[in-house]
């Protein structure tokens, strides 16, 4: 059995499948890039795990997070969605994600997509980080700060540094499998 980084051992599969074949991956798609927004913000003050086993709630939810579908969700929208027991229902988390929807095509119509945007945070590139255990992972940066800012003043809601650090991570921006991670070498030589 491959070592894993400490977050995701003993745990169930989508949770290890998410570490391996999804966490600390580059993702130069906007529909991605949004899913990613929508579900780490739904995160906020939550464990992880309670997420990705909703994560199917919420592609069904927020219309298999077409972003377009998303931005033109009205108030019976939200009413609606205050009673699905398949994603976290709270008013404030979906109304930001509906707005967080809008600004997401602000920011496309302004850099022809999101991924251009984002990644010019980064200069283009992932950062890989070399990490011996999980105390040494950070909850932000200023990278993650910088970043947070921007949205924030681009309208964006729900989008704090802690929040946009992990997304980060989730969209490999930022790779932070430990090194004693099977991951780790894998996605520096990939990427």
């Amino acid at each position: 059995m491959p070592k894993r980084c400490d977050w995701c051992e003993n745990t169930f599969y989508e949770y290890i499948r998410y570490h391996d074949e999804e966490w600390g991956i580059p993702v130069f798609d906007d529909e991605t890039q949004f899913e990613s927004l929508v579900l780490e913000s739904s995160q906020a003050g939550l464990r992880w795990s309670t997420i990705l086993k909703k994560r199917k709630g919420y592609r069904k939810a927020f219309a298999n997070f077409d972003v377009e579908k998303v931005a033109t969700f009205g108030e019976d929208n939200v009413q609606q969605l205050l009673t699905n027991p398949e994603i976290i229902r709270n008013e404030n988390k979906i109304r930001s994600t509906i707005n967080n929807a809008r600004q997401f095509i602000q920011i496309q119509r302004e850099f022809g997509n999101f991924c251009d945007y984002i990644w010019d945070f980064v200069g283009g590139k992932p950062i890989h980080n070399h990490w011996d255990s999980m105390d040494q992972v950070p909850a932000t940066t200023e990278i993650s700060d910088k970043l947070s800012r921007d949205l924030k003043k681009r309208g964006f809601k729900f989008i704090g540094s802690t929040t946009i650090y992990a997304h980060m991570q989730a969209t490999g921006l930022v790779s932070d499998h430990l090194t004693s991670c099977f991951r780790h070498q894998q996605i520096i030589d990939q990427y």
